[in-house]
């Protein structure tokens, strides 16, 4: 049977880690690696409790026996894997993903996994970005928007969904549609980033796509999720400055420039506009996307499953 984890580097606070680590234990993970970017006694004595987790804390000393600490967490986030990838193998596979992306397989993820040839050595899955529940909804399914592959009725779709924004969003996301990838751990010199693997001279060596396995990402849940996190990702993270624009053409610009663009126009109330239109469940948004086969529903329990993989966490 192959047995498949994941491999995350997080801040995050316990009870979204434990969300994260509940979803995919239920969907049958063999092992998860969990690296706390700063101590946190609390989350470590929780999570290392559990007989599927491996916990490190990365702090001063874990980094000392290391060399210096890389800067950007993005760089920590690949060291971190590439330390997991040359522990003995525990698993088949191990997919490099955030603790607020979710894994979600149509099928069983062993079996999809099982299906791949011997000289693929990783596999890649496309994500889905989740939509703030509307004012009144009963918050029995969480919806997301997903995107065309293809670039033309990708670029059509957004701006049908998204009037206002569309054009400057590829596919109306505000976070990477690259997705991330499930590589085999225990690959001698295998050099794994954020989105990408290397190995010698070869990127991504054998790439299959895991079409049946989308990648749930809770990147701006609610309004108070995004602008909590805004100022974080406009210096250092996914709306840094010298990020190019999502949208190829003439006139394209960047998630930091179309940020700017909109603060300076109207301020947070403008922000607000914004993310209502982009990232809100509304009626007529969940009509449109629906309309271009690109609506999303899932069932997440995740107190449930919490409450079952941590009882009394």
């Amino acid at each position: 049977m192959i047995r498949w984890g994941t491999v995350t580097t997080t801040n995050a606070p316990l009870p979204r880690i434990l969300d994260f680590a509940a979803w995919h234990l239920e969907l049958g993970a063999h092992r998860l690696y969990i690296y706390l970017d700063a101590a946190d006694p609390e989350a470590e004595a929780v999570l290392a409790a559990h007989p599927r987790l491996r916990v490190f804390t990365t702090d001063a000393a874990w980094w000392e026996k290391r060399g210096r600490r890389p800067d950007k967490h993005q760089a920590r986030q690949g060291r971190n894997a590439r330390h997991a990838n040359a522990r003995k193998p525990e698993t088949d596979w191990l997919a490099h993903i955030d603790v607020d992306e979710f894994l979600l397989p149509r099928r069983p993820l062993a079996e999809q996994l099982g299906e791949l040839p011997g000289d693929c050595l990783c596999a890649r899955v496309r994500p889905i970005e989740a939509l703030a529940p509307a004012p009144g909804a009963d918050g029995t399914e969480t919806l997301f928007k997903a995107f065309h592959l293809d670039q033309q009725p990708r670029q059509r779709a957004a701006e049908a969904c998204f009037p206002t924004w569309g054009q400057h969003l590829s596919g109306g996301f505000l976070s990477h549609v690259a997705g991330k990838l499930f590589f085999r751990p225990g690959t001698e010199g295998l050099d794994i980033r954020i989105h990408n693997v290397t190995l010698g001279d070869q990127t991504n060596p054998g790439e299959r796509p895991l079409p049946d396995t989308e990648l749930g990402h809770f990147h701006a849940s609610d309004w108070e999720h995004f602008r909590d996190a805004y100022r974080f990702r406009l210096a250092q993270g996914s709306y840094r400055a010298e990020l190019k624009p999502q949208v190829r053409g003439e006139g394209a610009v960047s998630l930091h420039e179309l940020f700017a663009l909109i603060e300076e126009a109207g301020g947070e109330a403008a922000l607000r506009a914004f993310y209502d239109e982009v990232c809100t469940a509304t009626p007529d948004l969940v009509a449109r996307l629906g309309a271009e086969g690109l609506l999303r529903r899932r069932a997440m329990d995740l107190p449930a499953l919490r409450a079952r993989h941590f009882p009394g966490a």
